[in-house]
């Protein structure tokens, strides 16, 4: 499974994707993902599971569009 999460940050939200969402949340918390290093303390707000990994790429592709974050806004914050 490809997984498209949302983190919320102090600073706002993280949109990623990975094929292990476990190992990825851990490696956001604990400070080794530069772009949330500094955003900490990190909370996973949401996630959707894929089973084509093109499909998931391309959510978080439109998540991170202006679009994407008005989806984002009306339906999940």
């Amino acid at each position: 499974m490809y997984y498209v999460y949302s983190l919320k940050c102090k600073d706002g939200f993280y949109i990623g994707c990975t094929d292990n969402l476990k190992d990825r949340i851990f490696r956001h918390k604990n400070g080794h993902v530069l772009a949330t290093k500094e955003r900490r303390p990190l909370k996973l707000e949401m996630y959707f599971a894929f089973k084509n990994t093109y499909k998931a790429f391309e959510f978080e592709k439109y998540l991170k569009s202006g679009s994407g974050r008005a989806f984002m806004k009306k339906h999940f914050i």
